[in-house]
């Protein structure tokens, strides 16, 4: 068994929050269009898109390099707007074990925020956290933001 790690970023959107939360649940596909120095394409693998179950493949450059992520979504909540991911393929897990993402969408007061939790376990104490790969998401994040802000 690995070091179990937890990640964990908040952010406060600009754009409307339902926006955002149907961009990750139902148009994926978009996301590379959003965030292009980020994520570079789509594919959906097997089901249905916004569907628990479904496997999907995200293709992204991260520290300059090339990379892809398999994922299934494992949890769907409409009402609390969260969204989880497990990788089951991919240049993560080939280093990390049990990499799990979960995005929550939540208003605090008059603040919209997007909450990204990252858990996985490294294989020794040799093997760096993931804050570089946190700092990816939360670029990413911002880049969708910002595209929707943009568009109003």
């Amino acid at each position: 068994m690995g070091l179990k790690s937890v990640l964990y970023a908040k952010i406060e959107m600009k754009a409307n929050k339902d926006v955002f939360y149907d961009v990750f649940t139902n148009k994926p596909h978009l996301i590379s269009t959003m965030c292009p120095l980020h994520v570079q394409g789509f594919e959906l693998l097997d089901g249905v898109i916004g569907t628990v179950g479904s496997k999907i493949c995200w293709m992204y450059t991260f520290e300059g390099k090339k990379k892809i992520s398999k994922q299934i979504i494992e949890t769907i909540d409409h009402e609390k707007k969260v969204l989880t991911f497990k990788e089951f393929e991919g240049d993560v897990v080939d280093i990390y074990d049990n990499f799990k993402s979960t995005l929550h969408i939540e208003t605090k007061g008059e603040i919209d925020l997007v909450s990204w939790t990252i858990e996985y376990e490294r294989p020794n104490e040799n093997v760096p956290e993931l804050v570089n790969f946190l700092d990816f998401i939360v670029g990413m994040t911002k880049a969708v933001d910002d595209h929707h802000v943009k568009m109003n």
